[in-house]
Order: structure tokens, then sequence, then C-alpha cells
């Protein structure tokens, strides 16, 4: 259990190095300590979310299915961090309607 949390915590600081090479190379690019801590944040979570769902679900539709599913929780909450971008959806919507 500690070497799964271990190895994602590697890949978690791994992903966030291409983020601070951005930060420091790239202009307009312009994270924040908190943008680096939330990011990291979600990044473990959704990683250890889905370590546990590959390791607990026996299936392998439902565990391509719930990891898919995570995936995809992650991909719209990072969406409306970054920009509003489910908010901006939703409301467009509703005008539709």
């Amino acid at each position: 259990m500690l070497q799964n949390i271990v190895r994602v915590a590697i890949i978690v600081g791994l992903i966030l190095l291409i983020s601070l090479f951005g930060n420091l190379y790239i202009d307009g690019w312009n994270w924040s300590l908190a943008d680096f801590v939330v990011m990291g944040a979600l990044l473990f979570g959704t990683g250890l979310a889905i370590d546990f769902a590959a390791r607990k679900i026996a299936d392998p539709l439902y565990r391509v299915l719930v990891c898919g599913a995570i995936a995809l929780a992650f991909v719209a909450l990072w969406a409306e961090l970054a920009v509003g971008a489910v908010s901006q959806m939703l409301s467009a919507l509703s005008q539709l309607l």
C-alpha cells in the first residue's frame, strides 16, 4: 500500500515539474503556489482513486469504466478550476432551454 502511494506521489511530482518548467521559461504561464498545491492535491487524489479502483475491481470492463469515470471527473474539475468551462457550458445550455 505504501509503495502505491509513493509511486503516485512520484508521478504527481514529475507532472508538476512540467508546470514548474513552464512557469519558469514560458511567458504567460503564471502559476502561483496555490495553483501548484491545488493541482498536486487533485492529481494525487485522482491517482490514488485510479490505483484503488484498478486493484480492487476484478471485472476488466467495470475497471475500465470506473477508471474512465474517475479520469473524466478529473478533467471536468480541472477545466472548471482553470477557466470555469463546466459553468459556462451549463449556463449556455440553460439559456437554450
